[in-house]
C-alpha cells in the first residue's frame, strides 16, 4: 500500500513537471503567443529549472531544446525511481538498464505529447464553439492551426461545422496505439 502511495505521488508531481515543460516546449516551437495567463504560467512555473538549463542546453535552430531535454530527463528519473521503488536492480548491467529506461521515457514523451495534442484541440473546439474571440483563444489557434491545416485543406466545412479537429483527434488515437505497444514491448525488456 505504501508503495502504491509514493508510486502516485511521484507519478502525479514529476509527471506535472513533465507536461508543463513539454507544453513550454511546444508553446516556443509553435510559436504562440505568451501575453496570457496560460503562457505566463506555464513561464513562471519553468524558469527556475529552464532558465539555468539553457546555459548548457543551447538551443537549436531559435528553437527551446532545454525544456524538451529538461522533460526527458525528468521522466527518466521518473521512470528511474518506479524501476527501483518495484524492487528492480542493475544486475544485468546499469549501462542496458540506463539505454532502455531512456528509450522508454522518449516513448512516454511521444506519448505525452499526442495526449496534449488532444487535449489542446478540445479545448480549441470548444472555444471556437462557445467564444471565438475568448483571449486564449488565439494561443490555443497556434498550437492547433499546423496540425488541423491538413485537415482542412482536404475536408471542407459541412454546414459551416469544421469537422478537422475530427479527423485530428482519431488519427492522434490511432498513433497512440502502436506508441503504447511499443512502450509495452520496450518496458518487457526489463
Amino acid at each position: 500500500m505504501l508503495g502504491q502511495i509514493l508510486h502516485f505521488l511521484l507519478d502525479t508531481i514529476f509527471g506535472f513537471f513533465v507536461f508543463v515543460l513539454l507544453a513550454r516546449f511546444y508553446l516556443h516551437l509553435m510559436r504562440a503567443p505568451f501575453h496570457n495567463p496560460l503562457g505566463q504560467f506555464v513561464n513562471a512555473l519553468t524558469n527556475w529549472l529552464v532558465l539555468p538549463a539553457r546555459r548548457f542546453i543551447p538551443g537549436l535552430f531559435g528553437r527551446d531544446l532545454s525544456s524538451f531535454v529538461l522533460a526527458w530527463l525528468i521522466e527518466a528519473l521518473l521512470l528511474t525511481l518506479l524501476y527501483l521503488l518495484r524492487g528492480g536492480g542493475f544486475h544485468a548491467g546499469p549501462g542496458a538498464v540506463m539505454g532502455i529506461l531512456f528509450s522508454l521515457s522518449l516513448l512516454e514523451l511521444a506519448r505525452f505529447s499526442l495526449y496534449l495534442l488532444i487535449g489542446v484541440i478540445l479545448i480549441q473546439a470548444v472555444i471556437s464553439w462557445i467564444n471565438p474571440y475568448a483571449p486564449l483563444a488565439p494561443l490555443f489557434n497556434a498550437l492547433t492551426a499546423p496540425f488541423l491545416r491538413p485537415f482542412r485543406r482536404v475536408i471542407p466545412p459541412i454546414g459551416n461545422v469544421d469537422l478537422s479537429p475530427l479527423f485530428a483527434l482519431v488519427v492522434a488515437q490511432l498513433l497512440l496505439i502502436p506508441l503504447e505497444y511499443l512502450a509495452r514491448s520496450v518496458a518487457a525488456l526489463f
